[in-house]
């Protein structure tokens, strides 16, 4: 791969996905590429990016996604998971009672293990029992929501994080498989969705899982999506962010959780001055522009 390959990669990614490759990058983009090149009938990556300069749009898309499925498994971390049964829910059960409706989003859900993490934390949640719990799960790729729909595990997978109580509550074994049961699948719906772009569309949420996604971006685009991702939380609702992840330096939108490391409510006032810093970048460059 030439250097002027690279770039070309580098630049494409971030325009399409976020993903921020440093220039020490390489060997992942050829562990990841080389393979998909060679199923393409392509000799390497020089030939791969030619045809996406020609006007590839499906290889482009699988480019994309290639570089940008990253791993998951059950209940990844566990904090997040204990924070959601021991915190979250009691608090929402307590503030939603009248409703009885709860929305909850997975974004870049990969494969499916956190939402149907989530979901399982749901059903085992008895104070949610004859409430309606909308998960929404979205990724970029449409090739991982697929595998997540069928909600079909290997032995690797259930055993990544997997108690075997849940499992054996849960799953039904196909041979050297394991699949979800009905009941838990039917409690996510999926949907396919690039962060970079707006969707608002999805409508407001008391919990969003944004994990293992936002380390990826650089810092502009990670204050951008932090500020949008405010607007899509409700008022006393809960952003829950990777172990490696903070608002913290980044973003105003939100304020951490005493005690509670991981979680961040929405900050009223930071969202305020967030949308008045935007507007006013907006208006100057409208007026640079004549």
């Amino acid at each position: 791969m030439t250097p002027l390959d690279y770039e070309f990669l580098r630049k494409l990614l971030k325009e399409r996905s976020g993903l921020d490759l440093s220039s020490d990058k390489q060997y992942l983009v050829e562990s990841r590429l080389v393979p998909l090149a060679r199923k393409a009938a392509l000799q390497g990556i020089p030939e791969l990016v030619q045809k996406m300069k020609a006007g590839g749009e499906a290889l482009i898309t699988e480019v994309v996604e290639a570089m940008t499925t990253n791993e998951t498994f059950f209940f990844r971390d566990k904090i997040p998971f204990d924070h959601l049964r021991e915190t979250i829910l009691p608090a929402l059960v307590q503030a939603r009672a009248s409703r009885q409706t709860l929305r909850i989003w997975c974004a870049a859900s990969s494969t499916g293990q956190e939402p149907y993490s989530v979901a399982m934390c749901v059903k085992e949640f008895a104070g949610l029992a004859g409430w309606r719990v909308e998960i929404l799960a979205t990724d970029l790729s449409q090739e991982v929501l697929e595998k997540s729909k069928a909600g079909i595990y290997s032995q690797f997978e259930v055993q990544r994080g997997l108690p075997i109580q849940m499992l054996v509550k849960y799953f039904t074994q196909i041979g050297e498989l394991w699949q979800l049961n009905p009941d838990i699948r039917a409690m996510v719906q999926h949907r396919q969705l690039n962060l970079l772009q707006d969707f608002s569309h999805l409508g407001k949420f008391d919990v969003i899982f944004c994990r293992n996604v936002l380390i990826y971006f650089d810092q502009g685009t990670k204050t951008a999506i932090f500020e949008r991702l405010a607007r899509m939380i409700e008022p006393d609702g809960v952003l829950t962010l990777g172990a490696a992840e903070s608002v913290v330096g980044i973003s105003e939108a939100f304020k951490p959780y005493l005690d509670r490391r991981g979680l961040y409510r929405p900050n009223a006032e930071g969202s305020v001055r967030a949308d008045a810093k935007g507007l006013l970048t907006r208006a100057l460059r409208a007026v640079a522009a004549g």
